[in-house]
Order: structure tokens, then sequence, then C-alpha cells
């Protein structure tokens, strides 16, 4: 357990990965945002998606968690079953930093009335429907769900390089292209819509939930025979 601590605390050596990168992303889109509704002559609600910026930025942090710090670990002796557990706790631990500012943001936002313009950067309708704890439920999971799959294509290039990694994204897409040609095939995006439309932010969070666990399991598979 102290060595997975150790991990942890050595991917947050380096804060700029992991704090202040994504702090500076999310600040720099609100400072934006709220300048835009200011201008912005309707006096009618405003909403802005700029919160989902860190999401997005996160994807290539976990890439950079193990291009940069699995070498160094190995050559500590760590495990690499501890170094996936610390990496995958530093990620969570970030995310977790930013779904509590969206949430606090969310609240101030409620309270202020839109920072006094009504300007809502934090408080998304379709988001908020459930409460603010599903809110920064969902705003985690994907970050994370982000963070998990950069990880996982980091690993796929440390075991099979680059030829890997390249028939790794053709594969993905390529499932991704199916499924999409099956639904249209089969002509249901109506029925799609209405299954996630029904499941609501609360289904919706603990599928995204889901599948990032299926890329934290994957993304160990090709770890326990990385090269350092």
């Amino acid at each position: 357990m102290s060595r997975i601590g150790t991990v942890t605390r050595m991917q947050f050596v380096n804060r700029w990965t992991f704090v202040w990168i994504p702090l500076i992303i999310l600040g720099s889109s609100f400072l934006v945002s709220l300048l835009v509704y200011i201008l912005i002559p309707e006096s009618g609600p405003k909403f802005g998606g700029g919160s989902q910026a860190p999401m997005w930025y996160m994807l290539s942090a976990g890439i950079m968690a193990m291009a940069a710090t699995f070498p160094f670990s190995q050559a500590m002796s760590v495990t690499r079953r501890e170094f996936y557990i610390g990496t995958l706790s530093a990620g969570a631990i970030a995310a977790a930093i930013l779904a509590l500012i969206v949430v606090v943001g969310g609240l101030i936002e409620e309270v202020t009335g839109g920072w006094g313009v009504n300007g809502f950067f934090f408080r998304l309708p379709w988001l908020w429907t459930a409460g603010p704890f599903v809110a920064g439920l969902f705003y985690f999971t994907v970050t994370m769900l982000l963070f998990t799959i950069g990880f996982f294509f980091a690993t796929v290039y440390r075991r099979w390089g680059a030829r890997g990694l390249t028939f790794g994204l053709v594969g993905f897409g390529l499932v991704l292209v199916l499924i999409i040609g099956a639904i249209t095939r089969l002509e249901i995006w109506g029925a799609v819509a209405e299954f996630f439309l029904a499941a609501g932010v609360t289904g919706l969070t603990f599928m995204l939930l889901a599948l990032m666990l299926i890329f934290a399991v994957a993304a160990y598979l090709p770890l326990r025979r990385s090269v350092p």
C-alpha cells in the first residue's frame, strides 16, 4: 500500500500535469465564457459548455502518466500492479478536484443568478436535473473515462509499439463504425435516443462508469508485460 501511495505522490511531483494545467484550462474557459455572457445583450439565461474542456485534457494526461513515470517507477522496483493502482488513483484525485469545483461553481451560479449576468458555465440544466451529487459524479466519471482511455492506449504503445497502437486505434475505430452502421441499418436511432433519454443523467452516468471500468481493466493487461 505504501508503494501505491508513492506512485500517486510521484505522479503529483510534476503538479502541472494533474493540477495546474487542468485548472488553468478550466479557469480560462470560465473567464472567456463570463466575458461572452456579459457582452451578450440577451436578458434570458445563457449557457456554455466550456466546463468540459479539462475533461479532454485528461485524455492526454493519461498518456503522459504512463510515458513520463513508468520507466522511473520500474527503476524504483515498483511492481506494475502498484504503478497501475497508484496512477489511476492520481487520475481519480484530479478528476475529483475538477468535479468538486464544478459542483461548487454550479451552486454559486444558483445563488448569484448566473454571476449576476444570468450566465451559467457550470450549472447546465440537463446535467443538474438529478441534483448536484449526480452532476458531480457525471463530471468525475467522464473525466476518469477519458483519462483511462489515454492510459489504455499508452500501455498498448508501451507493450506493442507504434504498430500495435496503430492496429489498436484502427480496431477501435472499426468497432465504432460497425456499431453506428448496425444502428443505421436497423433504423433504430429513434429507439436508441429514447433509451438514453429514459435513462437520464443518472443512468448515463452509471453506463459511462461501467465503460470506464472496462478501459481501466483493459489497460492493466498490456501493462503486465510492458517493457520499461
